[in-house]
């Protein structure tokens, strides 16, 4: 099992950026996928965007390409998130996961979850 621990959550307004960040212990996330989904109240559970590790390719959720950009430190087995230009709508529980992969290496099951850190974003 993967421990995940997330940092960086807060209030912010409007325009504002944020990065969060998160770091994994316990084992390799070699053969998996890293990255970030995010909850908010009454809304599905988007998925915001994620490292294959082993291949360093990245997806992104629709919302999130121009505004979010995922970044690592392969030697940490961290993700960081930077969040710029944010909207009331981003607010919402980020959760760093790490996924297992399907037999096309695609992210498939979340295996572990982070503790969540809470972006609220002022209008």
């Amino acid at each position: 099992q993967v421990r995940l621990v997330e940092s960086g959550g807060r209030l912010v307004y409007t325009g504002e950026s944020l990065n969060l960040s998160c770091e994994a212990s316990g084992r390799t996330v070699e053969n998996h996928a890293m990255g970030w989904l995010r909850e908010a109240p009454g809304k599905e559970r988007e998925f915001v965007a994620m490292f294959l590790w082993r291949s360093g390719i990245i997806h992104y959720g629709e919302f999130a390409k121009g505004r979010f950009t995922i970044s690592r430190n392969i030697s940490k087995n961290a993700v960081f998130l930077q969040m710029n230009s944010l909207r009331p709508e981003d607010s919402a529980h980020y959760y760093c996961v790490v996924m297992a992969l399907d037999g096309n290496g695609q992210p498939r099951d979340i295996e572990d979850w982070g503790q969540g850190s809470l972006v609220m974003v002022s209008p």
